[in-house]
């Protein structure tokens, strides 16, 4: 029977050669995914890459001097050895200068262009270099660009424009008959309200003031603007209208393009209008998933920050290994939502799941069966507790399984932790120290070890997809093939008599107070942040101090002392509607809004989780303070507070506009 195809894909990534770890997310999120589908039997092409065109390119060379292909070339291969030193294995890495993308994306300007889905036009508009974006007046945040704050200049010129707006309804329809095509849930409210019901303007998509980019083969002093040309690697790599187009005709529509909610607009928005206009298939899925923060903030390569943090992936590989740097970023970041790094934080868990309890487990395993058995002992008669480890190990796949179909790789990690944790506590149920001191005991002992060694086996084959090393190592110790896959992972493979080897510990455990020294010195030595100038955001205070957590709600409780009117002048409050909501995790209480203030929108943290469910929020109309100083609540975000009523029992009610208002309408 033929295999199924599956083909997953990372947006492509400007080269800039200053990595922190937060730029590994999502590749090593895709490649642990690719990993799983390989070992269900499937037929995976993997494909990421780099967006290699455009102003800041053409800019940067002119400021060295050397072309722009001269300064580009370098920082592909550092990004090249950076996924190889994460055991990053993708089949293929495409480059938006590969002359069959350059080839693939110009015939995609003729079609459009002789469809009438292309026009020329003249645009005006506020340009960020950086972050290759225009931006209206509206838009910006005191001038600036509102996504990195840096300064933007106004641009006049002539420019080819896509009719996005003639796709408005046909989006709708597929955000209609598709709930799963973006996840996840938060990111659809926001697209829908945000962007497909406030109305679609046509995109510009050609330069005349940038050479550096693929010429349009209708108007060639016109350069493919950044969108077109970097979304449709996801087809190019494929062969789209080319000579060879087996590998499209296989494995398109993409099974998932997983990207950062900050570009989610061009992927759930512009890719697919593109694709309906080619007349092709839609992608299956689209996953926006959170950003990697510090000190409440996104790691980011356009702001400058000086927290003593070790986020320079090289640093964590060479130091803890890769399978640390990997276990992180899936383990740590509740998926769909923000994570928080921290060295110390990154530190405590390849203690306490890596080294305490994995590696324990591991090396005390194969230590107790080399030091009484010299072989794998038979299993003989099976107790309650035997019986029980071996109901939890053979269940344990359906919940990896179910947990990778929902593209959650931190539930998968944490079914099979339990069942690590579990082991460890069966070792200290039957004793099995105690056992090897009394000869009558030996069967007994032998029982429990076989089971130990078989849970050993289990988990590093579920763990395969997001350990790359480590698992190859306990396979081997138990003389099991590296090959060995998802098949395999019931209770019984083991046979007795097979040759066990013991461990050096796999994971060896870092004295913490040592170590945070050593990393602070060794940042204090660099007299920079180990991620290079530029790299980690704080739109907080430079000492990442924060002013404590502000309260989500005001209520009838408050102090009475009076203020005058030129007090109350200092409080700025707006009407905001609620278009996306969800819960903070590890929180009863908190829910976290995104609300639109006129042509703004705020990540608001509210204390009101008791009293309405994420569901119940969208859409309502809310007061809120609009001039509140950020701050970081459960690593969430909060620019303003929303205003409620709270009466003697303690019931809460949002306050809300009696009649229709729009959205960032002053309240006086």
């Amino acid at each position: 029977m033929a295999k199924k195809p599956y083909y997953i894909t990372t947006p492509i990534y400007y080269p800039s050669g200053n990595w922190h770890i937060g730029h590994c997310y999502t590749t090593v999120i895709c490649d642990a995914l690719a990993r799983f589908h390989k070992l269900m039997g499937e037929e995976v092409f993997f494909l990421t890459g780099t967006d290699e065109h455009g102003q800041k390119v053409e800019k940067e060379a002119a400021k060295r001097g050397i072309t722009p292909r001269e300064f580009i070339d370098p920082l592909v291969a550092q990004l090249k050895d950076m996924w190889k030193l994460l055991d990053v294995d993708y089949n293929r890495f495409i480059r938006t200068t590969d002359e069959d993308h350059v080839k693939c994306v110009q015939r995609i300007y003729q079609k459009l262009f002789e469809s009438g889905d292309i026009y020329k036009a003249e645009y005006e508009g506020y340009y960020c270099t950086p972050c290759e974006a225009f931006w209206t007046e509206a838009q910006l945040k005191e001038g600036k660009c509102p996504d990195c704050g840096r300064e933007v200049s106004l641009q006049k010129e002539e420019s080819y424009f896509f009719r996005l707006s003639k796709y408005a309804p046909r989006l709708l329809k597929l955000y209609e008959d598709n709930p799963e095509f973006l996840q996840p849930k938060s990111r659809v409210n926001e697209m829908v309200n945000n962007f497909l019901k406030a109305g679609l303007t046509d995109l510009s998509v050609s330069r005349t003031t940038v050479k550096w980019g693929v010429p349009l083969p209708f108007d060639p002093k016109h350069t493919a603007y950044v969108w077109i040309d970097a979304l449709s690697n996801y087809i190019s790599a494929l062969g789209y209208s080319g000579g060879d187009d087996s590998l499209y005709k296989k494995f398109w529509p993409a099974d998932l393009h997983m990207v950062g909610k900050e570009i989610v607009r061009f992927h759930a928005i512009i890719w697919p209008a593109i694709l309906m206009a080619l007349g092709e298939p839609i992608p299956k899925q689209i996953y926006g998933h959170g950003w990697l923060l510090i000190g409440g903030e996104k790691l980011s390569k356009s702001k400058e920050n000086a927290r003593p943090e070790l986020t320079d992936p090289y640093d964590l590989v060479k130091r803890y290994g890769a399978d640390a740097v990997r276990y992180f970023l899936l383990r740590e970041i509740p998926f769909g939502s923000d994570g928080e790094y921290t060295t110390e934080r990154f530190l405590g868990r390849v203690n306490s799941d890596l080294a305490n309890d994995l590696g324990n487990l591991v090396s005390r395993t194969a230590a107790m069966i080399v030091q009484n058995f010299q072989s794998l002992p038979p299993c003989g008669e099976k107790t309650a507790l035997d019986l029980k480890l071996e109901e939890i190990a053979n269940g344990l796949f359906a919940k990896v399984k179910d947990a990778m179909d929902r593209l959650n790789a931190p539930e998968a990690l944490e079914h099979i932790f339990a069942l690590v944790g579990r082991a460890n506590k069966y070792i200290d149920e039957t004793t099995p120290w105690l056992l090897a001191k009394d000869p009558a005991q030996k069967d007994r002992l032998g029982t429990v070890l076989y089971h130990l060694a078989e849970v050993c086996r289990i988990c590093a084959v579920l763990l395969k997809p997001f350990l790359t090393r480590a698992t190859s190592l306990i396979l081997k110790s138990f003389s099991c093939p590296e090959e060995m896959g998802f098949e395999s992972v019931s209770f019984g493979y083991l046979k007795a008599g097979a040759k066990v080897e013991k461990l050096p510990p796999i994971f060896p455990r870092i004295d913490m107070k040592k170590e945070l020294a050593e990393v602070e010195k060794l940042v204090k030595e660099r007299h920079t942040p180990s991620v290079p100038a530029g790299q980690l955001p704080l739109k907080g205070e430079p000492s990442g101090k924060s002013a404590g957590p502000a309260p989500s709600v005001i209520s009838s409780g408050a102090e009475k002392s009076q203020i005058t009117i030129d007090d109350f002048a200092k409080v700025e409050l707006k009407i905001g509607e609620v278009i996306a909501c969800e819960k903070v995790n590890k929180s009863e209480k908190l829910l976290h809004e995104t609300v639109k203030v006129g042509e703004e929108t705020r990540s608001v943290v509210s204390g009101i989780a008791k009293f309405y469910t994420p569901e119940e929020m969208v859409g309502k109309k809310v007061v809120l303070v609009t001039n509140l100083k950020p701050v970081k609540l459960c690593g969430v975000l909060s620019e303003g507070m929303i205003l409620c009523a709270e009466d003697e029992a303690g019931n809460l009610t949002l306050l809300s506009p009696e009649r229709a208002v729009a959205s960032g309408a002053k309240v006086r």
